[in-house]
């Protein structure tokens, strides 16, 4: 492999769930750069097709396909689309999810299961559904996205059922990661800090919070657009064909203090 196109993603199709916004906008257009062809998820089909005309713009196809990661019912339409459109599913990126916050005690059933229903349940049913093609072509690229609230507690805002759900998804993780490496498969988690997104950055440009950040995080701030794209494309890469059940944070530090 020569050092040019070592992260070289040509003839690659690519599947991000949740990306009619935010981490998962970043993370398609990065893969879309290494010139992988691209199939964005959404229930948002309005924010997907103009999310689909920026890709394009990058020289690469983009599919769009409406998908609740809940609904396996859907799922299995979503990888019929992409099957029928690009013959092919190389790397999925399980970004879709939710967040319920409020102390513990105060935590409805109804936000529990929600939670735990996007943030876990759509991780497994998604990579199961697009891991039977993966199996079937003896390879393939998964990379769940968790949480730095995946590996620790906090006390800057109470947010059990998502730390539990995306602590769910960092040991799914390894156990995929362990059960279908036999078949070509790598299966990976990025575990993100604070990003600034169109939802996070009202919250994160406050002065409480930043203060918060300089107290908490060594890098002393979240993370900008595009911290996330080097991880992403690594782990999606053939220069990652002997790391699997890896953790990633991607956090300034957070998680190392």
């Amino acid at each position: 492999m020569n050092k040019t196109d070592m992260f070289d993603l040509i003839g690659k199709v690519a599947v991000v769930t949740g990306a009619s916004s935010g981490l998962g906008v970043q993370m398609a257009k990065a893969l879309a750069r290494q010139g992988a062809d691209i199939a964005i998820l959404a229930r948002r089909m309005d924010r997907l097709e103009e999310v689909a005309k920026e890709i394009r713009a990058l020289g690469v196809k983009c599919l769009t396909v409406r998908c609740d990661v809940t609904d396996t019912e859907r799922i299995a339409q979503a990888v019929a689309e992409v099957i029928s459109e690009y013959g092919q599913v190389d790397i999925l990126i399980n970004n879709a999810g939710d967040g319920g916050t409020g102390p513990a005690e105060n935590t409805t059933d109804e936000t529990w299961h929600r939670t735990v229903s996007v943030d876990l349940d759509g991780v497994f049913f998604m990579s199961r559904e697009f891991g039977k093609f993966m199996i079937s072509n003896k390879s393939g690229r998964i990379v769940n996205i968790a949480s730095m609230y995946g590996m620790v507690g906090n006390m800057a805002i109470g947010t059990a059922a998502y730390h539990a759900a995306k602590g769910g998804v960092v040991n799914l993780t390894r156990a995929l990661a362990a059960e279908w490496s036999k078949y070509g498969i790598t299966v990976n988690s990025i575990c993100p800090g604070y990003f600034e997104t169109e939802l996070t950055i009202d919250t994160l440009k406050t002065e409480s919070f930043q203060a918060y950040m300089k107290s908490s995080v060594p890098a002393g701030r979240y993370g900008e657009a595009g911290e996330l794209d080097a991880a992403v494309v690594f782990l999606c890469s053939d220069a990652a064909s002997y790391v699997t059940g890896v953790i990633l944070p991607v956090d300034g530090g957070y998680t190392c203090i």
